[in-house]
């Protein structure tokens, strides 16, 4: 399988990651069609630059014809105020505004603007009519969520009340869009991230001195590695973390793969001694070897929950299955509601036989739902070999990798008709049976 690793020892924003997409192989002018497309009155340009010493290509976002200025990520909240008309009225008026720039750019402290943002389902309805892959859009509305939800539970209001700043919302929905859409580009399996450098020290923003990293930011890392180091400033913003938290499947040190490319996306700021950077790394790890040495098949799975059928029927019923082309039928014991005992009854087939299978599963069970999904499994290779005991004929089920041979195993069916014929025990006509494949073949 392909992997990409995300190194975030320098922290972590939305247009590092941008850059360090185009880096490793994305299109720029992908995320900047996906940026035309969403017309929200920006564009998208990339630069390389050096970050002590390092060669990294550089996001930059306009809006309105204007390059987005280093600001801080904060938030301001606005309360009840009152209305002393003559009629004497409450307006009660509650949001939560969110400056989103990417604090990794510069350490300039944002503008106080008041001016009524976007609220989260605004910018989901501008990431629903782009003109971008439905899987993409997930992954950009998962985002945004991630980030309203850490904003909402800092200022203990509802994610409905949190708003972006208007100009704040455009930066984020171009690096959050562009995000989603060139890390699918990048078609990879897995992210894993690194350890994160947040940075340290105190951040100005327009209402006041806030610790490093924001509150929003360390909602958005629980459960992630992290650890200060280096510049004492903000080094992962609130875009870049619900970016990790979003994308990121594990955190670990650096996975072994087998290295096809790499790219350096670059933060505003050039510290001295310290590359301002974050490094993608993409390759193949030891997984991808394994399916090249194995087969590779599309199943279904079909699944039904048994509460109330008789446990002779049980039996019956798995033997039918097998007989309809069945590949396995197993049982697990649940607990299902009211605290009724009951039984998972779990199907493996061939995509063909689905119809057929679930259609028994209706007719000879009691089950009022069957449901299904397609799955792909890695096989070993399988042949039989028929061997000689002193009781009669065996079959041996062989399975290889890579033409090595990984098991083998006795088929139980003869094992059982022969054990029965001869009144002797059944283990030890397997027994003999595997003894006889190894005399023949000399290798397990």
């Amino acid at each position: 399988m392909r992997i990409a690793y995300l190194e975030c020892f320098s922290g972590m924003s939305g247009d590092m990651f941008l850059g360090a997409l185009v880096d490793a192989g994305v299109r720029p002018e992908l995320l900047q069609q996906t940026v035309a497309a969403l017309d929200i009155g920006a564009r998208l340009e990339f630069s390389r630059v050096v970050r002590s010493g390092i060669s990294a290509a550089k996001a930059d976002v306009w809006v309105d014809g204007k390059k987005d200025a280093p600001r801080e990520e904060h938030s301001e909240e606005h309360h009840s105020h009152e209305d002393h008309s003559s009629k004497h009225h409450e307006h009660q008026h509650e949001h939560t505004h969110t400056h989103h720039g990417e604090s990794a750019r510069a350490g300039a402290p944002a503008p106080h603007e008041h001016s009524h943002g976007r609220a989260l389902t605004e910018i989901k309805r501008v990431i629903s009519a782009t003109s971008i892959s439905a899987g993409a859009k997930k992954i950009a509305t998962s985002v945004f969520e991630a980030l309203g939800a850490a904003e909402a539970k800092i200022h203990d209001t509802s994610i409905e009340k949190v708003h972006f700043h208007e100009v704040g919302a455009v930066d984020a929905i171009v690096d959050i869009v562009c995000a989603a859409v060139g890390f699918e580009a990048l078609a990879v399996d897995e992210m894993v991230c690194s350890p994160l450098n947040v940075g340290g020290g105190m951040v100005q923003c327009a209402h006041g001195t806030f610790p490093v990293p924001a509150p929003a930011t360390v909602e958005l890392l629980k459960g992630a590695p992290v650890y200060s180091s280096a510049p004492q400033v903000e080094l992962v913003t609130p875009t870049g973390a619900a970016i990790v938290k979003t994308l990121a499947r594990r955190f670990a040190t650096f996975p072994e793969m087998k290295i096809e490319k790499s790219g350096y996306g670059a933060g505003s700021r050039d510290f001295p001694g310290h590359p301002n950077v974050v490094r993608l790394t993409v390759g193949k790890t030891s997984a991808h070897d394994l399916a090249a040495k194995t087969e590779s098949e599309t199943i279904a799975v079909l699944e039904a929950n048994l509460d109330d059928l008789n446990p002779q029927i049980f039996g019956y019923v798995m033997d039918q299955l097998f007989e309809e082309g069945a590949l396995d039928v197993f049982a697990l014991p649940v607990q299902m509601k009211k605290n009724r005992p009951g039984t998972l009854l779990t199907v493996l087939c061939k995509p063909e036989r689905a119809g057929v299978l679930t259609q028994l599963i209706f007719t000879e069970t009691s089950t009022l739902g069957v449901r299904r999904r397609e799955e792909i499994r890695q096989v070993l290779a399988r042949r039989w070999q028929s061997v000689q005991t002193s009781w009669g004929e065996v079959r041996i089920k062989i399975a290889s990798m890579n033409g090595t041979v990984t098991n083998y195993a006795p088929e139980y069916e003869d094992c059982r008709r022969i054990a029965k014929k001869n009144q002797v025990p059944l283990k030890t006509v397997m027994q003999a049976a595997a003894r006889a494949y190894l005399d023949v073949d000399g290798k397990a």
